[in-house]
């Protein structure tokens, strides 16, 4: 049978990463398109088996190369988004809007099995985030370009390789009041990184073709508990303070300025909506790829590099504890 060809745009990135390996893993070629091969083209290569991965350089916007890519490809993956804008064209309008509408209609053009986009969880309630507005236009503009496109919208997503565990727990390490935003009360269900990409393979090898599918893990927990748990991981006591919101809108107009901020407007604006299953649409359990992974079974694997002693700490935490619902 010939091999399977997947092209993957946002490669070098968390899930691209867990992606390609569990793809080339089961003797799917990816080709990783990335705006600079000289940074990026050595995490790639290390992921998967030799000879299943291609690197090539381009600009996304290079519509004349990403054709050729596409002549050769039986599946498209769009892993790209930002959570902040820059002023390199790095826009929620360009990222979001723009270029997946742009691949939908090369996927159609060369009549590929399936496009399958990475949005996200709980935007058609925040009408207020410019974020949320751009990821929606994109998925309408897929749909409409290309029928047999299938888009993911994961709640929050972790691993030991994220932004999301790791920077909470670094400053939980170093701070000694946490804020927390609308009293800590909205509500996640956070994928591990391995339970979505199982979710994507799950619709590469069963030529799944569900529109929308929200992908989460197995357990629902609030800002509030999220931070209780990691402080309970990496042995620490902090005071978890309710920030109101006049404080907190003035904190994020601050932090948007730095080149990485930490909380922007537009992200503060989120997290007013909560991030679980809407029940609009199919979920990865409805389509037969349910997450085995709980939230501090896999966060233990790896906080001991953030409790004091590092991995040869004193284990004071019971993993049996809060881990299923």
């Amino acid at each position: 049978m010939k091999p399977k060809n997947c092209l993957i745009f946002g490669g070098s990135g968390q899930i691209g990463r867990y992606l390609i390996r569990k793809l080339t893993k089961n003797n799917i070629r990816v080709t990783v398109v990335t705006r600079n091969i000289h940074q990026k083209s050595y995490i790639i290569k290390t992921q998967g088996n030799a000879g299943y991965i291609d690197v090539v350089e381009a600009n996304i916007y290079d519509e004349k190369k990403i054709r050729d890519l596409f002549s050769k490809a039986d599946f498209c993956i769009n892993l790209i988004g930002i959570l902040f804008e820059s002023k390199k064209g790095n826009t929620f309008y360009n990222i979001h809007t723009l270029f997946p509408s742009l691949l939908a209609k090369l996927a159609k053009e060369y009549r590929l099995k399936n496009f399958i986009h990475l949005s996200a969880l709980g935007i058609d309630d925040a009408v207020d985030s410019n974020y949320a507005k751009s990821k929606l236009d994109g998925e309408k503009n897929i749909l409409s370009n290309f029928s047999l496109a299938t888009i993911l919208r994961p709640s929050i997503v972790y691993s030991i390789d994220d932004n999301f565990t790791t920077s909470f727990m670094t400053l939980l390490n170093r701070l000694p009041i946490f804020p927390l935003y609308y009293s800590g009360k909205t509500k996640f269900t956070p994928i591990h990184c391995s339970d979505l990409t199982d979710v994507i393979y799950h619709i590469i090898c069963n030529n799944v073709n569900s529109k929308i599918v929200e992908c989460v893990g197995p357990e629902v927990i609030t800002f509030k508990e999220l931070l209780e748990r990691l402080l309970i991981l990496i042995d620490k006591k902090r005071i978890l303070m309710s920030m109101p919101l006049l404080l907190a809108t003035i904190s994020a107009k601050i932090f948007q300025l730095l080149p990485k901020p930490l909380l922007t407007e537009d992200q503060l604006r989120l997290l007013k909506y909560d991030n679980i299953l809407s029940g609009k649409y199919k979920s990865n359990f409805d389509i037969g790829s349910p997450s085995k992974k709980y939230f501090n079974e896999e966060v233990k694997k790896y906080c001991y590099m953030w409790r004091d002693g590092g991995q040869f700490s004193t284990e004071k935490y019971n993993p049996k504890e809060n881990t299923k619902s």
